[in-house]
């Protein structure tokens, strides 16, 4: 497994496009032009503070002169986000990672987006493709209040398509209506807090298999037991032990084998690792039922083991 390499941005320009939301613009100080990219796609931004956070790009797919992204300020949260928006200013220079891509938009059929709050940024870019490409679909929006929903004025634009549901004056968004009635000629792609996430995943249940497409921005938290195990390294040739409540990846690093991570919530991507051995037992957020039935990778940052001993290919 190999980290994605790190290249300067510069920050060149800022925007609010709601309340409490910043979105930045980043370029390559020589303005050459910026690896390609996909809907759904997101770029580790490496702060000045020590942190790393990921964060999906809102642009133009077209637009390889700059990546664009919104960040919702969050005073409670670790850090990430009041730094971006009280210390980053145009003209600053920040090292990135990527782009990478867990939420590829790839619909063959119609298309129903359902956005919460800052979810609506990798719906935004999905968006534009599907006008690109002459595909039908409807997005419904919902949010705190109209003036904290990102882009919303920019969304007006393609009419009854979009539904703002801002839930001061509308209420939640009425998701039992909306996906209480399996359709086989629609994929829902939906992003946003854990709690919409969970109930569009539970209602979309009985609709066929591979219809729904998810992206979480934060990890789940798990009650599940935290027993011991082995890890064997199999390429470093070296074995460790998995103290209960310790991750892979720590008691990895204790023994010299240093696995890239970044989210540390098993939503992003980064530590994915292939299993040569051993049954994973999967915590992460972001892989399929079908992937996690083979068992052949797992996100050793918050992953475990079903029994006493995992061989990894590291």
């Amino acid at each position: 497994m190999t980290s994605d390499p790190e290249f300067p941005l510069e920050v060149t320009a800022v925007a609010s496009p709601a309340a409490g939301v910043r979105q930045v613009r980043l370029e390559r100080r020589d303005r050459t032009p910026l690896p390609g990219w996909e809907p759904g796609a997101h770029i580790d931004v490496l702060l000045p503070n020590g942190l790393v956070r990921q964060y999906s790009l809102c642009g133009d797919p077209r637009d390889d002169a700059g990546y664009e992204i919104a960040v919702l300020r969050a005073p409670q949260g670790r850090g990430g986000s009041e730094h971006i928006h009280t210390q980053l200013r145009i003209g600053d220079v920040i090292p990135a990672r990527g782009p990478r891509n867990n939420f590829t938009f790839a619909a063959r059929h119609r298309t129903l987006f359902i956005a919460g709050g800052i979810g609506i940024t990798p719906i935004l870019a999905m968006i534009t493709q599907a006008e690109r490409d002459g595909n039908e679909w409807t997005l419904v929006y919902g949010g705190r209040t109209r003036d904290s929903m990102a882009f919303a004025g920019e969304l007006q634009r393609y009419g009854d398509r979009v539904q703002l549901v801002p839930e001061d004056e509308l209420g939640l968004v009425d998701l039992p209506a909306l996906l209480g009635t399996p359709r086989p000629d629609t994929e829902v792609y939906c992003c946003g807090p854990t709690g919409l996430l969970d109930a569009v995943q539970r209602l979309c249940k009985p609709w066929p298999a591979g219809s729904l497409h998810l992206e979480r921005f934060s990890g789940a938290i798990t009650d599940a037991p935290t027993d011991g195990f082995t890890v064997v390294a199999e390429r470093s040739g070296v074995v460790c032990s998995v103290a209960p409540g310790q991750s892979i990846v720590d008691a990895l690093a204790g023994i010299g084998v240093v696995v890239p991570t970044s989210c540390g919530e098993g939503v992003c991507g980064t530590c994915e690792t292939k299993v040569l051995d051993g049954v994973p037992d999967h915590r992460d957020l972001l892989l399929g039922d079908d992937e996690r039935e083979a068992g052949t990778s797992m996100m050793i940052c918050v992953s475990r083991a079903l029994g006493p001993r995992l061989v990894l290919d590291l």
